[in-house]
């Protein structure tokens, strides 16, 4: 019993920690000008080859129990898929990736079908 409660927390652990920290130590891209506007552009495909490959595979096809990415677009929309990048779901906790980076990576990922 012992072994199969260490075997669960340790796997558990290796789970959180490939799916977790969406923070880079590369420098973010400086605003453009634009008309008076700042924007900055995020890469959304690197962000998800940061955060995501882990756990849903490097061609985003699905990995054991976490579904393939490599045509979301078909079965959820662009909201939905921001949903579940803010609020998790299933094994996938929440916030892994925020702000104008979650946005991106929902669009990204939408057109993916």
């Amino acid at each position: 019993m012992k072994k199969q409660l260490m075997a669960m927390l340790f796997g558990a652990t290796l789970i959180l920690g490939a799916c977790g920290g969406g923070e880079t130590t590369e420098p973010e891209e400086a605003p453009a000008e634009n008309g008076g506007e700042e924007t900055a552009e995020v890469d959304a495909e690197q962000v998800v080859q940061q955060n995501c490959i882990s756990c849903h595979g490097e061609n985003l096809e699905g990995a054991g129990n976490f579904p393939a990415l490599d045509d979301v677009g078909s079965r959820l929309s662009q909201e939905e898929i921001l949903s579940v990048i803010e609020n998790g779901q299933g094994a996938m906790p929440p916030n892994i990736i925020e702000g104008d980076e979650a946005t991106a990576v929902a669009e990204y990922l939408a057109n993916m079908k």
